[in-house]
């Protein structure tokens, strides 16, 4: 996921097609971070946000934000230097002090908050929350620790897939760890689709997002392109070591199947046949150096309306005509 726990990113400005910016105030609220607009401005993006809703800063400045997880309240929790709770009036209070350096977070049907935890030689999927149930679930592949845990998504069986560096796995309720793809080069984020029966994961060297058919049993097969990134490597910076891949990171997905996924152009949004519909723009700085962008995003309020987007130790909020799929929250 990857501000790479809050670290500037640094490339070409991109502007996102059909959609207008506001930068005309820095946010009074929560803290100040240089650059970061008090709010966006987005055009229609039909049956998911309508004409000139704001996209809103909620708070700036934190160390880094990511793996952004709904309560049953809606209350939001965003992974940090511990892990943040969000309330309904932007209120923002530590939920855990300590998190193992958390990145991807979900609930299971047990009530429980599972996450992957990528702390240098301590790296694991594992249970966070609630105290009494904390707990490793996986520390290792094969013998071979993990490599920069990254993202994850549970299905209803009360499996967990998540990614590192050297692949995709699938930790079944009460099996083994099996390393399901090994071909895909740095896989980032990963989310099932409502049914289950697809699951879509992000490729930041590609020009493609990948989908993946889901069994009953979990295994995924029939790999293929799903959808083409607006977003795209951007190359030319005057130090060619900051060259940036696209940036696709963290994905959600809404009840009617539409994918949003964050990359440098923005939050993309693509219905499930893989059209783009359109693009969100939460990224800000100045060019060629210090751009930031999103890094996570999702679905939270008491109506599952609200989108919440995370990344560059900020996090804001935008109010939707989509909603949220129900999943197990606590």
């Amino acid at each position: 996921m990857s501000f790479h726990d809050g670290a500037s990113m640094r490339r070409t400005c991109l502007v996102a097609v059909g959609v207008l910016i506001s930068t005309s105030a820095l946010a009074q609220r929560g803290g100040r971070q240089e650059g970061a607009p008090a709010s966006f401005t987005a055009t229609s993006i039909p049956g998911v946000v309508a004409a000139g809703t704001k996209i809103e800063l909620v708070r700036a400045g934190l160390q880094r934000t990511e793996g952004p997880v709904a309560m049953r309240d809606g209350s939001m929790l965003v992974s940090s230097t511990g892990i943040l709770k969000v309330d309904s009036s932007d209120n923002v209070s530590t939920f855990i002090e300590n998190s193992n350096q958390t990145n991807g977070m979900g609930w299971d049907l047990q009530g429980r908050l599972i996450s992957v935890q990528r702390a240098r030689g301590n790296e694991k999927v594992g249970v966070l929350y609630p105290p009494d149930k904390v707990t490793t679930l996986a520390d290792n592949y094969q013998g071979k620790p993990f490599n920069s845990l990254n993202d994850l998504a549970l299905d209803k069986r009360g499996g967990v897939y998540f990614t590192d560096t050297q692949g995709i796995y699938y930790l079944p309720p009460g099996g083994s760890v099996t390393r399901i793809i090994d071909e895909v080069p740095r896989p980032n984020g990963l989310v099932l689709s409502p049914d289950e029966r697809t699951l879509y994961v992000h490729n930041k060297d590609g020009v493609y997002m990948l989908a993946f058919d889901v069994a009953p049993d979990g295994t995924i097969s029939n790999r293929r392109n799903f959808a083409r990134y607006k977003s795209v490597r951007i190359p030319g910076h005057k130090d060619p070591s900051w060259d940036e891949d696209n940036g696709a990171d963290g994905m959600a997905v809404d009840s009617d199947g539409r994918v949003y996924a964050a990359t440098n152009a923005g939050v993309e949004v693509f219905s499930p046949r893989g059209e783009l519909l359109g693009v969100m723009p939460v990224q800000w700085g100045a060019e060629n150096d210090n751009i930031r962008k999103p890094q996570n995003l999702a679905f939270g309020g008491p109506d599952r309306k609200t989108l919440y987007i995370v990344g560059a130790g900020t996090i804001f909020k935008v109010r939707t005509l989509s909603q949220g799929p129900q999943r197990p929250t606590k």
